[in-house]
Parts: structure tokens; sequence; C-alpha cells
């Protein structure tokens, strides 16, 4: 075992639990325990660590770190919950709570934010994955980086203010864009088309921001504003369907974002919904 190692408590069972346990546990660190209120989730996960499944967090096992990977609503009431020893390093992985959150529960405390998205059945490479944190101490912040860094090949200090639109931004990049996948797979399949044919054109659009920023990258009819072909979309979507006001409303976002940077206009405040691009 790395003489880093911990011993762990994991309290959760979900994605982001699940591989941020594993990847912890393949780090060389000792798993304590898995809290789930469902039992059989906390199962699912104990037996993939070889630990004890816990359904309640009274008299669970001493612990060198507690990790809460829960819902935002569900931290408070847990972190009250819990007993840990005076010493322990209690943290959470949650992209938008504060980590006063903590404040007057433990004295060493802090936040690990993996920045991805997570789903119990697709592999990640947790070393490519950038973590962010901050701690209550600094002699808090040094273990906790410690720890991060045997998972993380990418580690920053970022404080919760930071943490809060870095969050917000991964919303827009991830889960806004993956609800525009969802509507588009449906629109296909009503049509009896085969969404994997969208596959080559959602991989190059990935790869530009590699290269191009996203406003280079951008392209099609709301760009340039064509209304000929965007109101040709809006009649095929259906008058007061959710993916025609959405259409409508990413089409003047799109629109109006070009139009202030064209003019060398600030981006912030921009109100899309302007009579100009009605």
């Amino acid at each position: 075992m790395h003489e880093s190692s911990q011993s762990i408590f994991m309290i959760g069972s979900g994605n982001l639990a699940t591989h941020l346990a594993e990847a912890l546990r393949a780090a060389g660190h000792r798993m304590m325990g898995v809290y789930s209120r469902t039992e059989k989730h906390a199962q699912r996960l104990a037996d993939t660590l070889q630990c004890p499944a816990f359904t309640s967090l009274k008299n669970v096992p001493k612990a060198k770190v507690y990790v809460f990977a829960v819902k935002d609503d569900a931290l408070p009431g847990l972190i009250s919950e819990l007993v840990s020893p005076p010493q322990a390093l209690l943290l959470h992985t949650a992209g938008s709570v504060p980590m006063e959150v903590f404040k007057g529960k433990a004295e060493r405390h802090g936040v690990l934010y993996p920045l991805q998205t997570f789903s119990r059945e697709r592999a990640v490479c947790f070393r490519e994955i950038p973590c962010f944190i901050e701690a209550s101490t600094q002699e808090a912040l040094q273990a906790l980086k410690r720890l991060a860094e045997m998972v993380s090949g990418r580690v920053e200090v970022l404080d919760s203010e930071k943490r809060r639109h870095l969050h917000l931004s991964a919303v827009f990049a991830c889960n806004f864009v993956n609800h525009c996948y969802d509507v588009a797979w449906q629109l296909l399949q009503e049509q009896q088309l085969a969404p994997r044919v969208l596959l080559p054109l959602l991989d190059e659009t990935a790869r530009k921001v590699h290269n191009l920023t996203p406003a280079e990258a951008q392209t099609g009819p709301a760009v340039r504003w064509d209304t000929s072909v965007m109101n040709r979309h809006l009649s095929l979507l259906g008058e007061g369907s959710h993916a025609g006001s959405l259409y409508r409303l990413m089409s003047e976002g799109i629109h109006a974002m070009a139009e202030a940077r064209a003019a060398g206009e600030p981006l912030q405040g921009l109100d899309a919904s302007s009579e100009k691009n009605k």
C-alpha cells in the first residue's frame, strides 16, 4: 500500500461516487465502507470496492477521510448526521455548493470537484479529469492536494465562488448540449432516420474547439440570420413545441452574440430576445 494511502468512507453510490471511489481504491486507498439510503445501491458499490455497505451514518467505521458525493440538497442533512473523528477530513464533490456547508461540523474540511460528466456504464480515465480543490486550512489543503494528485494529473486550487461559475459553464457545455443531442435524436427517429448519422458531425464539432474558439467555430443559419431557412425549420417543429421554443431561443442567442462581437460590444447581459432579433 502506498505510504500516502488513506482510509476513506464514501457517502453516496451514484455515478460520480462510483467512479471516484474506484479511482481512490485503484490509487491504493483503503475503502472503509459505502453509504446510501438505498441498500441495493450501497451494496452494489461496496461489492466493487470490497468493503461494507451502510444505509445509516450512525456507527460507521472510523476513517481519515469522508467523501460526500450526493445530491446538493442532501448534503446539509447528511453532514449533520455523520459523527466523525475530530481530525478526519470531510470533503464534498459538488460544483455549486460552497465549502461553508461544513462550517461548525468539522475543523478539517474541503471540496474535491472533478470536472467531468459521469455515467456508471461508461469507463473514464480519472487521471485526465481536472479536479478543483479548496480546504478550510493550509494543512487540510495540502492533505487534500496529495489525495487528489493520486487520482488526477491536473489538480487546481479554486475557491467556492469561482467554482460556482465553473459549474454553471459546465452545465451549458455539457448538460444543455446533451439535451440538444436528445432533441436531435428524437427528430431523426420520428422520421425513421438513424441518429448515428450525426456522430461524425458531433465529433468534428467537439474537435473544433480544441483549436478554435466557439465563436470562430460557429456556423449555421442563425449566425448569419438566414430567416428563410430558420422559418422553414420552425414550421417543421410546430408552433408552441418545446423544440421550436428551444430553436428560437438558441438562434436569437447565437445571432446576438455574433452581432455584439462584430460591433466590439461586451457580451455580458446580452438580451437575445431584443426587438432587433425578432
